[in-house]
């Protein structure tokens, strides 16, 4: 079950204290920068997460005047749309309210999980950068660390981005294996302790360079962390070798 630090208490809580009971996550980015990007890519990767544990999940969005050109960048990094605060109340069956801010940030009352800030290089959040690369750039540290973005970082996902999508490919041509039980348990071991997606990222690490894993399993395992990653790592499925 996913846990997470409540920044108000820090204490850990069950993002989904009752069984099959709704939680609502509210993303609060009263602006359009990178920062507040980063803030509704941790919304996305909570509902990504608690939807893969089987809790059903309402994603709302608290913006300010720049809320079209915050939700057309959010859509060029693969985050799924979230509805306007403006235009909802209370969702039927809602057990939990979880508030994603930047620090600083003030919310309502209920869990509230606080996003360091974003150092780019561009005050334009997607000025010439892949959108997908900038994604992972931005999810390489824990939320609760700063992320400085230049030119190194986002070459640097994008070269990992590449090499992964292009392995995925050619593990794809091997018979099927299943994921590893201890690799399946330790990959929702981490981001079921308080979202670790670089934990996460550390075991897809350890999964590419493995001697002793076979392709298909190799496959699988990348396949079933993009659910979470939303990277697109099975892009290249199909393309020439």
């Amino acid at each position: 079950m996913l846990r997470i630090i409540d920044a108000r208490t820090g204490v850990p809580v069950d993002a989904a204290p009752a069984r099959r009971g709704l939680t609502r996550v509210e993303a609060h980015a009263p602006g359009f920068d990178t920062g507040a990007l980063r803030v509704l890519l941790v919304t996305d990767l909570l509902v990504r997460a608690l939807e893969l544990g089987g809790t059903p999940v309402w994603a709302v969005l608290h913006g300010g005047q720049e809320q079209p050109e915050l939700r057309a960048g959010a859509a060029a990094l693969g985050i799924r749309p979230l509805e306007d605060s403006r235009e909802v109340g209370r969702g039927l069956g809602e057990k939990q309210v979880i508030h994603v801010v930047e620090e600083g940030g003030a919310t309502p009352d209920g869990v509230r999980v606080t996003v360091a800030p974003v150092h780019a290089a561009s005050p334009a959040p997607l000025a010439g950068a892949d959108p997908v690369a900038l994604r992972l750039a931005l999810l390489t540290p824990r939320r609760d660390q700063p992320v400085r973005l230049d030119t190194d970082a986002l070459t640097e996902a994008h070269d990992t981005l590449v090499r992964w999508r292009h392995a995925v490919a050619a593990w794809a041509r091997h018979p099927s294996r299943p994921i590893p039980d201890e690799v399946r348990t330790e990959m929702r071991g981490a981001w079921e302790d308080d979202l670790d997606v670089p934990g996460v990222l550390r075991l897809l690490a350890r999964v590419e360079s493995d001697p002793d894993l076979p392709d298909g399993a190799r496959f699988e395992t990348y396949a079933y962390a993009d659910r979470l990653l939303g990277l697109d790592l099975t892009r290249d499925l199909g393309a020439p070798a």
